[in-house]
Formats: structure tokens, C-alpha cells, sequence
């Protein structure tokens, strides 16, 4: 009785797994010639979910396998991504899955494609903290320079007009959301779209005008609030030509990433922490640069000394959406995860509707998810459950 269980749990495992691979030649996640042309919320919804757990090569400068894990655990990993798009967890267009930095799980459903940019939000912080540990690799900034005065680097600022304590902002404040700017909201209203007074580091200087003392009462937790603009125009401020130029050619470029969208602030400078778009795949070659301690090609690319305190616990945010769990570092986010009697240490970069570029680097995984989903905490409980757990046996 055992062995004919075994044997029809085996057929029903490998129909699955071969559904999945007829699902991929009769289905494509690329966009039409129309959808290239629409904005993302006229793209239409796949009616089929794109699964395979053997990727192809698409000469993009990411490397593909196929998904080797036991049957129950690749059969359980294709329903989760088939709950995704059954809408299971929300609004989801993506998720990937690399392992020993091979493309070997990739899936698509409804606005997903495989070769459009998708919308990230907050996620782009981590990806600033990445052009950050850039510049510390190649001598613009050092790891010392992180506890500087903020406006130390700033020569061109008025001190004279700056509020009392302006010096307590440094990289490492700002990195960790303690800058400690206090600005009025309705004062704020009446500059925040002046592109000629916030132009270049006005932004700053104004912002240094218009706060409240920086105290050490001041400089809590507090998300957001300006700090990745600071460490923005810190960067525009010691890299050679723009900050801008310096993304494109350090970064994106290095990385075979072309076909992307990074808007730019008021200031004129590129957004720090959200408005980019970024394809899935090119999403991938950032995670695999920190499963990777900062190298590329096994070239030293990112500073590992920056990109180890970049992605561990160093503050615990204080605010009532964010898990228990979860700790801060520069940009990016810490959190345990347990698997049986074994914790492994994760770090992510999180956007608000469901971007992820998540690492556990003790496994050699990089799982990448977006999507567009406002309750976009769901998602992890599969992430957490299934997937990590499948590679971690």
C-alpha cells in the first residue's frame, strides 16, 4: 500500500513539474509590441501565470540552471507561485529565484513581464546604499567619512543660515533614518516645488534652514524624512562629474543594466529612495552583488567592509508596520530566519507594494519579488515557510 502511494505521489509530482514546462512553450511573459508602449497601469493582466523552473538564457549577463531540490519541495515552491497569481497573496508580478548565483526559478503573472522594467518604490534605497559602498570602493569616500559632519562635505552651503546642531547629521544618521530634521509641513508646501531655490544642494541648505534644532532628542527613528536625499547629494557632491553619470557608468552599466528609469528629485539630483523602475532580472545582479560580499566577476565592485554594517542590524525601527523581527541597517533591511533548529541571517531591500531583492547569503539564495500590493507583508509567509527553508536542507 506504502509503495503505490510513493509511486502515484511520484507521478503526480512530475505531472506538475512537466505542466510547468509545457506551460513555458506555449506561454511568454515578454511584452507585445503594444505593451512596450503603455504605462504599467494600462498593461494588461497575463492570463496565465509564466512558471518554469528551468530558465533560459537570454544574454543578459545572468546565468541560468534548473531548480534541483526533492520533488515535494519543487512541487510546493511551483504552487506557491501558482498561488501568486490565483491572487493567494495580493498583487504580485514576480518572483525569481537564484541559487549559487544561477537563475533557476522564474515566474511572471499579471502586469510581470520578463523583459519590461517594474516600478520600485523604497527599494531604491537599497540600491542608493549600493552606489554609496561604490564610491567607498573607489576612494571617494572612506568608512571613516560616514561619522563626518554631513555638511563637512557640502562646502558651498550658507552656515550662517543653517538651524543650531545642522553638524550632528552625519552619513551613518542619515543612513539610518536618525538625521533628526524637524520641518514644518506647511512651511515645507510653499518651497517643495521650487526647482530654482531646491536646485543642486538648495535642497539641502533649505531643508538645514528650515528645520528646528538637530538634537540628540531629535535624531530618533523617523522613516523617510529627507534622509536619502542627504546622502544623495553627498554623493553628487565628492564623485566626479554628476552623481547621475556616476549610477549610469559605476553601477548600472558595470552591471549590463540599460534599460531602466531612475527619475530625479526636485533637486535635479536622481531620487534616493523611490520613483525608479528596473527589470526583474537586472534586479537579480544587485541581490547577487551582496551573496556575492561586493564582488563582481570576482573583482572587488562594492566595499565589503561598508556592505557588511550596510545590511546588518544596526538600529530597530520603531514604527508599527514594520515586523518585529526586523532590524535596519544602511538602507537595508535585517531580519533572522528560522528554519528548523537553524537561524540563518537575511538581509532585503524592501519597496512599498511588494519589491524585494532578498539575500541569504549562508545559502547562496537571492529570491526577487514585485509586485504592487498596499497590505504587501503576505508575501513572506510563503518566502519564509517554503521557499528559504527548500534550500536550506
Amino acid at each position: 500500500m506504502r509503495i503505490k502511494t510513493d509511486i502515484r505521489l511520484f507521478f503526480l509530482s512530475f505531472m506538475l513539474v512537466n505542466t510547468v514546462f509545457t506551460q513555458q512553450n506555449k506561454i511568454t511573459a515578454e511584452a507585445t509590441a503594444i505593451e512596450r508602449t503603455l504605462s504599467f497601469r494600462d498593461i494588461p493582466n497575463l492570463k496565465e501565470p509564466y512558471i518554469t523552473v528551468a530558465p533560459t538564457e537570454r544574454n543578459d549577463g545572468i546565468k541560468v540552471g534548473k531548480l534541483k531540490l526533492k520533488s515535494d519541495d519543487k512541487e510546493a515552491i511551483v504552487k506557491v507561485s501558482q498561488d501568486i497569481f490565483n491572487g493567494t497573496y495580493g498583487n504580485y508580478d514576480a518572483l525569481l529565484i537564484s541559487h549559487k548565483n544561477k537563475l533557476v526559478f522564474e515566474s511572471y503573472y499579471k502586469k510581470g513581464r520578463i523583459d519590461l522594467p517594474h516600478g520600485q518604490a523604497s527599494a531604491v534605497k537599497g540600491y542608493t546604499s549600493l552606489v554609496l559602498g561604490r564610491a567607498i570602493q573607489l576612494g571617494y569616500l572612506t568608512m571613516e567619512d560616514l561619522n563626518k559632519p554631513l555638511i563637512h562635505f557640502l562646502k558651498d552651503l550658507n552656515p550662517e543660515k543653517l538651524t543650531s546642531g545642522a553638524e550632528k547629521i552625519t552619513l551613518h544618521k542619515a543612513l539610518t533614518m536618525h538625521g533628526g530634521l524637524t520641518i514644518d509641513e506647511k512651511q515645507w508646501k510653499e518651497v517643495e516645488n521650487d526647482s530654482i531655490r531646491l536646485k543642486g544642494r538648495g535642497l539641502v541648505q533649505t531643508l538645514l534652514e528650515y528645520s528646528k534644532p538637530i538634537t540628540d532628542e531629535s535624531q530618533t527613528y523617523l522613516y523617510g524624512n529627507f534622509n536619502p536625499m542627504l546622502v544623495m547629494t553627498v554623493l553628487d557632491a565628492v564623485v566626479p562629474g554628476t552623481v547621475e553619470d556616476f549610477i549610469k557608468n559605476e553601477l548600472l552599466d558595470k552591471l549590463g543594466i540599460t534599460d531602466y528609469n531612475w527619475s530625479k528629485n526636485v533637486s535635479g539630483l536622481p531620487e534616493a529612495g523611490w520613483r525608479a523602475s528596473i527589470m526583474s532580472r537586472d534586479m537579480l545582479k544587485l541581490g547577487h552583488l551582496v551573496q556575492n560580499k561586493g564582488k563582481l566577476n570576482g573583482e572587488q565592485f562594492i566595499s565589503n567592509t561598508y556592505l557588511e554594517k550596510a545590511t546588518s542590524g544596526i538600529v530597530r525601527p520603531a514604527i508599527d508596520w514594520m515586523p518585529k523581527n526586523y532590524l535596519y541597517g544602511y538602507f537595508w533591511y535585517y531580519t533572522p530566519v528560522n528554519v528548523g533548529n537553524k537561524t540563518y541571517d537575511a538581509t532585503l531591500a524592501w519597496g512599498g507594494g511588494g519589491q524585494r531583492v532578498l539575500v541569504v547569503e549562508e545559502l547562496e539564495l537571492t529570491i526577487i519579488i514585485n509586485g504592487y500590493d498596499r497590505d504587501d507583508d503576505k508575501i513572506m509567509k510563503p518566502i519564509f515557510e517554503v521557499v528559504i527553508p527548500a534550500f536550506a536542507k
